[in-house]
């Protein structure tokens, strides 16, 4: 089973995400900020991290920096409202699978899940 964090204050902008998830096979685990998400992968085995645009403690993006120096192989997805343009430039080195919108729906979970599941080798 795929296995994703999520990492994000605001539960109610991302339920539609968590749901289409789990309706699609995969089991969630939830955290508020990157300090948690740090711990937590230090511990688990996470497919996925899924970080929201803006954390109590910094932002997605430099979330995931500080996230890559620790396990370069994590596969991350980031919420963003930055322009595709802006998302690259910003993004740049990071290896990020793939840069959703505010609130992702059940197409954006249909999407990263395919682009997770060529990642993986899952057919």
């Amino acid at each position: 089973m795929i296995h994703i964090l999520l990492v994000s204050l605001d539960k109610n902008s991302l339920s539609d995400l968590k749901t289409g998830l789990e309706k699609n096979g995969t089991q969630t685990t939830w955290v508020e900020s990157c300090g948690e998400l740090l711990s937590r992968v230090k511990k688990e085995k996470f497919d996925l991290i899924i970080t929201d645009e803006k954390l109590p403690d910094m932002s997605g993006i430099e979330c995931i920096k500080k996230l890559i120096l620790f396990n370069p192989l994590l596969n991350c997805a980031a919420i963003s409202s930055l322009s595709p343009t802006d998302f690259h430039e910003a993004s740049e080195g990071l290896g990020i699978l793939m840069q959703l919108p505010k609130k992702p729906g059940k197409e954006d979970v249909i999407k990263l899940l395919y682009h997770l599941n060529i990642v993986l080798n899952i057919e």
